[in-house]
């Protein structure tokens, strides 16, 4: 029953699986056997694993997921690692740039690890990537580009770019420059005099015999074979005899990767393969609009969302609009966050329907195993609560949110108590430094005074519906118009910010009575003193 919904669901994980499976029953049509969908990601080890390469492997974990929802035929996930390029620039953010500047272009499985920890900077860039690809739980197998072109596995496939150098080179060299042209090779040699990747001028190649006669950096020629690791494809030809070596079916990338993707296809059929499924996705910005980058180290980091945010809310923001460009900074969080607990809310909701459910960004998420926690508080309402209560620590935050729900705790909504951590930290470190208290004028004087009086009344009440229709009443009976005025110098006068969540759901959460008590202070002038 959930093939056939799959068959339907408009998710875009499913889209992208329904076009994997057509191209599955063509090659069966073809007469040609199936025994598994091979899917993968490229990382390129030059600087550190940043958010992007998690997207990656997400997004493409999801389609995986969605097609084995399809399709009883195994798969595999390879996250394969060009370790064995050349070091052209020395990122901004590692330590020991002297001695990385002095191993330029050497491939980075050859240089000392600046961070003493590994036996090279490529080793330690791969255990990077792999620790935080292990804790999301990504079922994939690690590939070194070093160790795969070393053990042989792509010396068939070069062989095959060898013999076929001409065509190669028809493919390539409309897409360079006139000087480029002249020197411009597939095959990048690994010195054997250097160890360093050179960006040489080939000026033979045997195919009977499996070598390039390069020109070396002292002017001599040297003829090294193409197979076993003495040589490395530049970039764009690599991507598509890789795609060929190992029968890869499926692969996503980012939108810079648009305008080359047809040379990776004409490579990897001279090759000998066929083309994958190919998913462009858009680029992450950062709070500058500027593109993220590993060598730049702007943006922000897998550890730092996890700072603030959860797994889930990381997820749930790749997983949206894959093929819009994003701004992923700090300030998303909060939103991210409260979008998967709607998302959560929606998924277990009695009337959503099954089909619903195979739409809702949360099966994707969590693999069709959904769980069934509740949040009965979002985090914005907690940022705030923090912010009113001058709350320092999880007690005093429970507090509120017992008096608010009494039967939430820590120990049966685990995911709120973490979500109690994150507004903590949040708060301390991005809002409250942007605070700005404002005082009311006249109007606003009498609008607050009203509610601070009506609040009062309310006393212990907690439902927060019928606080927000009290909210309204006072906004109404002061001539705000529109209303959304009227909540802006709520947020601005009693929370020094221009924004909030729903006022009635907070003072319901925090209090009535504490919510006027935090009105007359500010009509005292307390908070912008």
């Amino acid at each position: 029953m959930q093939k056939e919904q799959a068959l339907a669901a408009k998710a875009w994980p499913f889209e992208e699986a329904r076009k994997l499976l057509a191209r599955i029953e063509k090659r069966r049509a073809e007469g040609k056997k199936v025994e598994q969908v091979l899917f993968e990601t490229g990382y390129g080890p030059s600087g550190l694993p940043h958010i992007g390469t998690f997207g990656e492997v997400a997004r493409t974990s999801w389609v995986r997921h969605a097609f084995e929802t399809l399709s009883d035929i195994p798969t595999h996930l390879i996250a394969f690692s060009d370790d064995m390029d050349g070091l052209r620039k020395v990122p901004d953010n590692l330590p020991q740039p002297d001695m990385l500047t002095a191993n330029l272009g050497k491939p980075l499985t050859s240089i000392p690890d600046p961070f003493g920890t590994h036996e090279s900077f490529g080793h330690h860039m791969n255990a990077r990537l792999r620790a935080f690809l292990d804790h999301f739980g990504f079922r994939y197998e690690f590939y070194s580009s070093t160790a795969t072109y070393k053990s042989g596995r792509f010396d068939e496939a070069l062989l095959r770019v060898l013999a076929n150098y001409d065509k190669v080179m028809a493919v390539m060299l409309p897409t360079l420059g006139e000087e480029r042209q002249e020197t411009y090779s597939p095959f990048l040699p690994v010195s054997p005099r250097s160890g360093k990747v050179l960006l040489a001028k080939v000026v033979s190649h045997d195919a009977g015999k499996g070598t390039i006669t390069y020109i070396e950096e002292d002017g001599s020629e040297q003829t090294v074979p193409v197979t076993g690791g003495h040589c490395k494809l530049q970039w764009k030809p690599d991507m598509g005899m890789r795609w060929a070596a190992l029968g890869v079916d499926y692969e996503m990338y980012g939108k810079d990767h648009l305008t080359s993707a047809k040379l990776y296809d004409a490579i990897c059929r001279i090759a000998g393969g066929m083309p994958p499924e190919q998913y462009m996705f858009e680029l992450f910005l950062d709070d500058q609009g500027q593109k993220i980058s590993k060598s730049k180290g702007n943006g922000i980091s897998v550890e730092e969302w996890l700072s603030y945010g959860s797994p889930e809310s990381l997820a749930l923001f790749m997983f949206q609009k894959p093929r819009t460009a994003k701004r992923l900074y700090f300030d998303v969080i909060p939103k991210a966050v409260d979008e998967y607990i709607a998302y959560l809310e929606s998924y277990h909701a009695g009337e959503t329907t099954d089909e619903q459910r195979l739409e809702n960004p949360v099966w994707h998420i969590h693999g069709g195993k959904v769980p069934d926690e509740r949040y009965p508080v979002s985090f914005a309402l907690l940022l705030n609560l923090v912010s009113a209560s001058n709350a320092h620590n999880r007690e005093v935050l429970w507090g509120n949110i017992r008096a608010y729900a009494p039967d939430a705790s820590p120990q049966a909504n685990p995911g709120l108590d973490r979500l109690v951590g994150f507004a903590l930290r949040y708060y301390e470190d991005f809002v409250k430094p942007a605070k700005v208290f404002r005082a009311p004028d006249g109007k606003e004087r009498a609008a607050l005074e009203d509610l601070a009086s009506q609040l009062e009344k309310l006393g212990g009440e907690r439902d927060g519906a019928l606080v927000q229709n009290v909210v309204y009443e006072v906004g109404k009976a002061h001539g705000f118009e529109p209303l959304r005025a009227w909540f802006g110098a709520l947020y601005e006068v009693l929370l020094g910010q221009t924004q909030g969540p729903r006022f009635g759901s907070f003072a319901a959460l925090f209090g009535c009575k504490e919510t006027a008590a935090m009105i007359r202070q500010a009509l005292n002038g307390d908070f912008v003193k």
